[in-house]
């Protein structure tokens, strides 16, 4: 009865984090940030129960944004999936998302998905997608340089200030947390 608990609780809190991740992006989308908000729950998972349940939490909420409100969402799916390894390894395999090595350590998380992106952008759309960090993009395509450099450069900048608010927004909430609420929560799980 233990594990059925156990499963259903990591169920619900992987759902949590979906919603985060939807409107996170569906706010970011609407409102034309240059940052995306739509990892701030694969993060917080990652940091909860680790990369597996970050990487399924970063797919559906991905698929999920894509089929109600941004198709791009669906395409950029695989960046969802190196955030979540990044951040469950980060998080629980070494102490780089901890104190003073945070900003190194997001920066670890980072550029995987930095790259990852402005592949994607760069390949697939031409470095036109609905985030508004196209716009920078554009400026720096049209100012001589090279259409992936110009998307690699944005999306080191933006991706860093992106997970840069999700990591401070999961360590606020962890830190609020008591030892006793995460036992409570997830038995066996160390964040």
């Amino acid at each position: 009865m233990n594990f059925i608990n156990r499963s259903i609780i990591r169920q619900c809190i992987v759902a949590v984090g979906i919603v985060l991740n939807i409107v996170g992006a569906f706010i970011a989308a609407s409102l034309h940030l240059p940052v995306y908000l739509d990892s701030i729950g694969t993060i917080m998972n990652g940091a909860l129960m680790g990369p597996a349940y970050a990487i399924a939490t970063g797919i559906l909420g991905s698929l999920i944004s894509g089929f109600t409100f941004d198709v791009y969402s669906i395409y950029f799916a695989p960046v969802q999936i190196f955030t979540g390894l990044m951040a469950g390894l980060l998080f629980h395999k070494s102490r780089w998302l901890k104190g003073w090595r945070t900003p190194a350590g997001i920066f670890l998380l980072s550029l995987p998905t930095s790259i990852v992106s402005a592949m994607i952008s760069a390949f697939v759309f031409g470095g036109i997608t609905s985030s508004g960090s196209s716009f920078l993009v554009q400026i720096l395509s049209h100012s001589g340089l090279n259409l992936t450099l110009s998307c690699l450069i944005v999306q080191i900048i933006t991706d860093y200030l992106d997970k840069f608010l999700a990591v401070l927004l999961v360590t606020a909430v962890l830190s609020a947390m008591t030892d006793r609420m995460r036992q409570s929560l997830l038995p066996r799980c160390k964040p």
